[in-house]
């Protein structure tokens, strides 16, 4: 049977930190955009209270995660069991970034204590507004075997060719080839989109087909965003003349007739 609640219950908490791997789920206010989901694993999340969840995003190829928060903040974290009695758990709330060279980030870091992996670039913080709990009768068993280490080697090898100038791409250059637009061409890292302007990078391509985004569809995009945005403040400005004119309707007919 399925439980919600507005916060982490403290029997969870424990529950949660011995996860190997979660996943995250956003999608972008766009009808046509693209819903996704990420596998995250590795010891680099944790609980700060009832109702704040984060954890230390890796650089990858994607950053579908961090454009659908700045652009709309809407996350879900889901957890289940693999072991022992069986489990899920999301964790549904709105998500903040924190990137990697901020203030915010590198605040939140020495606060925390966080070991920082090479190649981190950002921290998610979600501020959780439910929580919800079901059985899991239906996921498989699997037993943890170990962790993968390649992503943490090959980031650390890329930040110390670079340190000796052995290889021109730094950090943000990489942010900046991949990292700079989702698949559906929403801005990605600030610093990636900072360093492809500065240094004249192309974000590279992530679609193919007729839904990859083009100029033409980004222009389509922020006309249609534009519109919705005059929409609502038409509709708010009718809306106010409307009530307004009839209280003054009411207030006349009242005066006339002392009907109050």
């Amino acid at each position: 049977m399925g439980q919600f609640y507005e916060t982490i219950p403290e029997s969870l908490v424990k529950w949660l930190l011995a996860q190997k791997v979660f996943w995250v789920a956003t999608a972008p206010l766009s009808a046509s955009g693209h819903v996704n989901v990420s596998p995250k694993g590795g010891p680099y999340f944790g609980v700060l209270d009832t109702k704040t969840f984060w954890y230390l995003d890796l650089t990858g190829s994607g950053n579908e995660t961090i454009s659908h928060l700045y652009e709309n903040g809407r996350i879900t974290v889901m957890f289940n069991a693999f072991e022992g009695p069986p489990k899920i758990v999301r964790l549904f709330g709105k998500g903040r970034v924190l990137e990697n060279g901020t203030p915010g980030f590198e605040d939140f870091v020495k606060k925390h204590d966080i070991k920082l992996l090479p190649g981190a670039r950002t921290i998610i913080l979600v501020d959780i507004h439910q929580v919800g709990s079901s059985c899991g009768f239906s996921v498989p068993f699997f037993e943890f075997k170990d962790w993968r280490t390649q992503l943490n080697e090959f980031f650390e090898r890329k930040v110390e060719r670079f340190e000796k100038g052995e290889s021109p791409e730094s950090m943000e250059k990489y942010w900046a080839l991949k990292n700079a637009a989702s698949m559906d061409g929403l801005p990605g890292l600030d610093i990636a989109v900072k360093t492809s302007r500065e240094e004249g990078i192309t974000p590279l391509k992530k679609m193919v087909g007729p839904l990859a985004p083009s100029p033409q569809s980004s222009r389509k995009r922020d006309l249609d965003l534009a519109q919705g945005v005059w929409h609502l403040v038409l509709t708010a400005l009718i809306a106010s003349i409307t009530t307004g004119i009839t209280i003054f309707i009411t207030l006349e007919l009242s005066a006339r007739f002392k009907l109050f």
